[in-house]
Formats: structure tokens, sequence, C-alpha cells
């Protein structure tokens, strides 16, 4: 048992007023809903199947619960609570906002006020009694209402929950290698309520600064999301629109933006967001707040496989092995713009800011160390590679 304001102000009445009302609940009720119907468009159906059954128990138990606390107060509030908790349940479910339930009781309030004024006035009761009845009636209202929003909420957070499960499930299917079969995505998307877009984009999540709070993210709604997985990660069917100002959606986090694939391709996506980010965190890219894998194909190319590469890299610049590391790096540097430009001396001195005749001295030695094989067009495609690859390397 428990009191409430309503409770309290129905108990203070006399307890004969609540018998002598008795056969007019049924024709209140029949005016509450005739009332409502007509005021809230949303209700103005035919009252069949579970819809009807729930808003006509709950204004004939409005209507009994008051009746019985009438004069003791006592009445049993479980079975009433939960009537009107259901009511903003059934609201939720059916996609409503709270507006409509709520403007049905106000109206119910009204209607209920002018029942009984009209049966006071007709017994001869004093002002002071109707007053209190008056008072009941609204501050049940008000009790009413707060119900269905505490049922309404429950719904909501549950619906939630449950929605983002559904979504962290659907995510992992579409990022799981192999994929999953489209038929096992398209059913996971719709109860995820997560509309199938044409192609998604990965972007892989690494955080940066304080504590973890996904709270803080500023991402649409319809954007998926793990962020306290072993490898962070978000999916976007429309990037223009949602990776649009990423670093401010995201703040402490890092972000690399996989290429734009086919569903089924989803994975691959993925793999080269991580990737790119692999090499943002060893510093052979640069420590943006968001970086494009777009923006550094050739950079991911040349160390798909770095195995291969410091192979390529031993095989092709093999003349350096006695340099010292000095004299490497000077010859590399010459060598390498050599190969991009093929120009004179004066115009690669200029580039390396060092006088001509040094670049021709360097010249010299690069011919002894490589002989022809500065003439064939293979050799040099592999050794600017090579040159490229260990540049790129020494800033890890």
């Amino acid at each position: 048992m428990r009191s409430t304001g309503a409770n309290g102000l129905w108990a203070s009445l006399p307890r004969d007023l609540g018998e002598r009302f008795r056969p007019r609940a049924d024709p209140l009720a029949r005016a509450i809903l005739q009332e409502v119907q007509r005021a809230v468009p949303e209700y103005a159906q035919p009252l069949e199947g579970a819809f009807g059954q729930i808003i006509t128990q709950g204004i004939r138990q409005a209507i009994l619960h008051c009746l019985d606390t009438v004069g003791q107060g006592t009445a049993p509030l479980d079975k009433w609570s939960a009537v009107f908790r259901n009511l903003g349940k059934v609201e939720f479910n059916e996609g409503r906002s709270l507006d409509c339930l709520q403007t049905a009781y106000r109206v119910g309030g009204r209607v209920a006020w002018r029942h009984v004024s009209e049966f006071g006035q007709a017994i001869g009761a004093d002002a002071d009694l109707l007053c209190t009845a008056a008072e009941a009636i609204f501050a049940y209202v008000d009790e009413i209402s707060a119900l269905s929003i505490e049922g309404y909420t429950a719904a909501q957070e549950r619906a939630a929950g449950t929605r983002a499960r559904r979504r962290r499930r659907l995510l992992e299917l579409m990022l799981s290698d192999p994929p999953s079969s489209p038929q096992s995505i398209a059913s996971h998307a719709a109860n995820a309520q997560w509309a199938l877009p044409a192609e998604i984009t990965v972007v892989a999540l690494e955080r940066r600064l304080g504590p973890l709070d996904p709270d803080s993210a500023d991402l649409d709604a319809d954007v998926l999301v793990d962020f306290e997985g072993p490898k962070p990660c978000l999916v976007t069917g429309d990037p223009e629109k949602h990776l649009k100002d990423l670093a401010e959606r995201l703040p402490g986090w890092r972000a690399v933006i996989g290429p734009a694939v086919r569903l089924t391709e989803a994975p691959r996506s993925l793999l080269w967001a991580r990737r790119t980010l692999r090499l943002v965190q060893r510093g052979v890219l640069p420590d943006n707040p968001v970086t494009r894998y777009s923006d550094h194909l050739s950079t991911l190319w040349l160390l798909a496989d770095e195995f291969l590469v410091r192979e390529l890299c031993t095989r092709s610049l093999a003349p350096f092995e006695d340099l010292t590391p000095k004299q490497r790096a000077r010859l590399g540097e010459t060598l390498l713009i050599w190969l991009q430009s093929r120009g004179s001396a004066p115009e690669i001195a200029k580039k390396l800011k060092v006088h001509p005749q040094t670049v021709r001295y360097r010249m010299h030695q690069l011919i002894d160390l490589f002989g022809d094989r500065l003439n064939n067009a293979d050799d040099r495609l592999d050794m600017e590679i090579a040159l490229r690859a260990e540049a790129l390397l020494a800033e890890d």
C-alpha cells in the first residue's frame, strides 16, 4: 500500500458519495471515451482488438479506482498503476509521442469533473466537497500521467538497448571474415532498423586522449559504432554526411577512413583502414586526428608487404652494403633525385642544396657502384621503389 496526493483527497470525501455515484460510472466511461476520440484524432479508430481493450480498460480502471478510494484511501494501487504504465509502453510501441495520451488524460479529467459537478449539484453537495473532488480529479490526472511517462521511458530505454545490441551484432556480421551471407546481413539489418546502403565505409578508431567516453561522440544515429571492442570502428553508408567534421564529432579519438566498398567487401574496407592506422601509429604517416586511406595509396601499396619490400631493398641496393651509413644516406639521396628527375648536375645540386661539383663527384661514385644497371629501365624502377621504401621505413 502507498498513499498519494489524490488518494488522500478522495479519502477525505464522505464514503457514501462514492457509492451514490457508482451507477454513473459506466455512462461517465462512455462519455470520456467519446470525448477523447473526438479530441485526439489518433484515437478515433474502431475500438477493436488490443488497442480498444487497453484504452477502454484504462478509462474504466481509472474511474473504479477513484470510487474505491472515496472515504477510505486504501484501494490497492498495483493493478491500476500497471494499467497506466502499460498505456505509456503501448504509446511508445505504436510509434507515438506522449502528447496524445496526455491530451486524453486532460480531456478525461474535464469530462469527469463535469459529471461530478452535475452529480454534486443534483444531490445538493456543498461547495467545499465539490472543490475537494475537483482537486482530487486533477491530482489523479497528474499521477496517471506520471505513471504513463514511467512506462513510456522504460519502453524507450529497453528498445534503445535492444536496438544498440542488434546494431552491434550487425556490425560484427558485416565485418566478419569471411563475411556473412547477404541474406543474414539483410535480416539482421531489418531487426536493427538499419537501412542497408549500396556501399559502406569503415572507419578504424583509436583512443588518443583521456578516458573512454562514448557519450561524447556526436555521431548520426544511422552510424554503426563499436567503441569498446578490441578494434574499435564505425560503419556508415553515407560518408559525405556522417563523416563531415569527424575530428569535432569524435573528440579524443584518432580516426582513419577506409575505402567505400560493397556490403560484401566490408572486411576489406576495415583491413585498409587498420593498415593505414598502423602506419600512423608507427610514424610513417602524419599523426592527424583524421586520416583518409585514399590520400596515401602509393605508400600503402609500397608497404603492403614489408618482407618483399626489404628483399627488394637488399637486392636493388646491394652496392651500398660496404658504405658507411653517412655515405649511404648521401649517395642514396642523390640517386633518388636523379632517378626521379634525370636532371643535370646543376638541377640536382639545386634540389640537394649542394655545389654541382659535389653532385658530379657523387654520380661518378654511383656509376662505379651500379654500372650498367643505371641504364636499365627495370633496374632503375626497382632502385627508385627501394629508395622510396627505405625513406618511409626510416621514419618508422
